[in-house]
């Protein structure tokens, strides 16, 4: 089978599954959890941001790392590529509409997010090596087996959390290995056009140098992983936005049209006013690669960041929930915003050109025009950010596949992680691409699912962290019922 043949199967796979009743149940998904919490993400967003990055006070409570470590090594994972190219692409295609609704998933997906948080820290494990184990495919099995008797009878929530598991290692694979590795390679290879080097060569010596040093890090477990996220990811996304700040503040007589651009090709179709060449698209089209784009920028949903939530030191599971949701404010709302405005303030995104830039390309070129260097920032925080995801989602998978076949397949998980970097780094870029697309739409049902249906749950928690601060009684749900040394 060519890769053409698996590009066209995959693509309509992707046709199908992000398809409008996707994007209807994360939104209706969202909507939901942010009314049962009240617009929680709204009240305690500035609370959260101080919990984040303040020093935490539950360093001797159960947990692997810290908050802030906790909070870093999920944005590792998230803060990648679709920060870059994602934005782009959705731009490009769909035009500055795009953004808005992207914000959209940003609000309602930190309501899905912390949802996703409280659950993995509730239902976590202890592993006989005294790490945490936690995710989705714990909640899933043991929150829906001790709320629902009828779906345990039917073994309903072991399948669904094995599968989630199963998709989780192979999405880790994928979306946080090859897809990243691809990003990095082609950056790199394109930054050294014009000269001699081969590009295939470059790719590949790419792939290489990336799985040695994921493999050193990857080596020392979580608190190493941890460590090093909290390094790197605050130097990337300053060094980011530091960039763009510098474009929008030395043209900020520029950022009231594109905000009046931006909203008002939301809600309509700017190709029929347009002079020039861009087509424009209709507001459907808008809303789905919007919303599609922004699920894929910031992972609510997708059922990852609770894995990193569950190995943190925290004092009750909304106390991590809180830290946990800032993850997708700082993702979407704040990188991706950065890199929308100067898209459009750059006027790059116009044409109806069919070779025109797109993706990390234009984010690029949409830099480099307004500073010095510019082009080449947007490179070097495309390896940061890859890199920060790649050893991320490494974690993510390693927690699956731990909980698929326990801790011996871990070397062998570690093995064809590392060498699935290279082979990511020489592959066609389309078809990396649409295989994540669709793992990550698999992954998205059976955690929605329970989401939904340990809503209560989630509230009840949310309630009894609230009324402890209020009385300064004891937790009416005494916090981490469900740990214990895994058998």
């Amino acid at each position: 089978m060519t890769t053409d043949n698996l590009q066209d199967i995959f693509g309509n796979l992707e046709s199908i599954l992000w398809g409008w009743p996707m994007l209807i149940i994360l939104i209706f998904t969202g909507i939901y959890l942010t009314v049962i919490l009240k617009g929680l993400q709204f009240r305690f967003l500035f609370r959260s941001l101080k919990l984040a990055f303040t020093p935490s006070k539950s360093d001797k409570s159960a947990g692997d790392i810290s908050h802030f470590q906790a909070l870093m090594t999920a944005l590792a994972a998230t803060v990648g590529t679709g920060n870059i190219a994602g934005v782009a692409t959705a731009i490009s295609f769909g035009g500055p509409g795009a953004l808005v609704w992207m914000w959209l998933t940003g609000f309602l997906g930190m309501a899905t997010k912390y949802s996703e948080a409280v659950l993995g820290v509730y239902y976590r494990r202890q592993e006989k090596s005294g790490e945490m184990s936690g995710g989705p495919m714990y909640y899933i099995k043991d929150g829906l087996d001790a709320h629902y008797p009828t779906l345990k009878k039917f073994n309903i929530p072991s399948i669904l959390a094995g599968a989630f598991a199963i998709l989780l290692v192979i999405a880790a694979l994928n979306i946080g290995n090859m897809v990243q590795a691809n990003s990095v390679a082609d950056a790199v290879a394109n930054s050294m056009r014009g000269t001699s080097y081969d590009p295939a060569s470059i790719k590949m010596w790419v792939g290489i140098i990336i799985a040695i040093m994921t493999m050193l890090v990857i080596v020392g477990g979580i608190k190493r992983i941890a460590r090093v996220a909290s390094g790197i990811v605050p130097f990337m996304i300053l060094l980011y936005i530091g960039a763009g700040s510098i474009i929008l503040i030395s043209n900020w007589q520029l950022i009231d049209d594109a905000f009046v651009l931006i909203f008002s090709s939301a809600f309509g179709d700017i190709g029929q006013n347009a002079a020039g060449g861009f087509l424009g698209a209709a507001v459907k089209e808008v809303m789905k690669l919007g919303l599609s784009r922004g699920v894929f920028s910031n992972e609510s949903g997708l059922g990852t960041a609770p894995v990193a939530a569950a190995a943190a030191k925290t004092s009750h599971p909304v106390e991590q929930a809180l830290v946990s949701m800032t993850q997708t404010f700082i993702d979407t709302i704040v990188v991706c915003s950065f890199t929308g405005l100067v898209i459009v303030i750059s006027g790059m995104w116009w044409t109806s050109d069919p070779n025109a830039l797109t993706g990390a390309a234009l984010t690029a070129q949409s830099f480099g025009s307004y500073i010095s260097y510019g082009e080449h920032i947007v490179t070097l925080c495309l390896i940061f950010f890859a890199y920060s995801t790649i050893i991320g989602w490494y974690y993510y998978g390693e927690k699956a596949m731990n909980y698929v076949v326990g801790m011996k397949g871990i070397w062998l998980y570690r093995m064809i992680f590392l060498l699935l970097l290279v082979v990511g780094a020489v592959q066609p870029v389309p078809l990396i691409w649409t295989i994540a697309s669709v793992m990550i739409s698999f992954m998205i049902f059976p955690n929605l699912l329970s989401l939904l249906l340990l809503s209560g749950k989630v509230k009840k928690l949310t309630e009894d962290f609230i009324q402890n601060e209020k009385t300064g009684e004891g937790y009416i749900e005494k916090p981490f019922h469900h740990i214990h040394k895994a058998e």
